[in-house]
């Protein structure tokens, strides 16, 4: 990442961020770098740091988070959460983050394509009777084929309830 424009900066965003379960301890955090620390991400690829994504969104650099790719590199492995000293929700915020950039379009190609197929089919991997008939051998319960009330869920969803 280059240089900071806060020009470019919606002060709003915080507030936004504070308003949703997961961020909101987000102000809380001094950028002690415990979570930096404990992320097995930060150590492998030094593109994620939760540290530097919180001082971004206290800056209000909304376009620059929901638009990049860093964000969903956390493997929710609840190491930086877990050892912050502030209580900071970290994983949670990274949620939060991943949430607000699907619903403002911005999601990898990998999740847009898995989000088409749960709205399609109602899970990731499609259920046959084939897969069924596996699993009454094993003596597992059969599953529905289809889940008709994922379209309910998501007319929901973008009617924001």
């Amino acid at each position: 990442m280059g240089s900071i424009d806060l020009g470019q900066s919606d002060p709003a965003f915080v507030g936004e961020l504070a308003k949703q379960p997961g961020g909101e301890m987000i102000s809380a955090c001094f950028t002690c770098r415990t979570c930096v620390a404990s992320c097995p991400i930060s150590a492998v690829n030094k593109a994620f740091n939760p540290t530097r994504i919180i001082r971004m969104a206290l800056y209000g650099l909304k376009k620059e988070i929901l638009q990049s790719d860093f964000i969903w590199l956390c493997s929710s492995c609840y190491a930086c959460q877990e050892r912050c000293p502030q209580g900071v929700s970290i994983t949670d915020f990274m949620t939060v983050l991943k949430n607000m950039a699907i619903r403002e379009g911005h999601a990898p190609a990998g999740i847009r394509a898995q989000l088409k197929l749960v709205k399609g089919d109602g899970r990731i991997y499609p259920i046959d009777d084939f897969d069924n008939k596996k699993r009454a051998k094993a003596g597992l319960p059969e599953l529905p084929t289809a889940c008709e009330s994922i379209h309910e869920l998501f007319e929901l969803a973008v009617a924001g309830h």
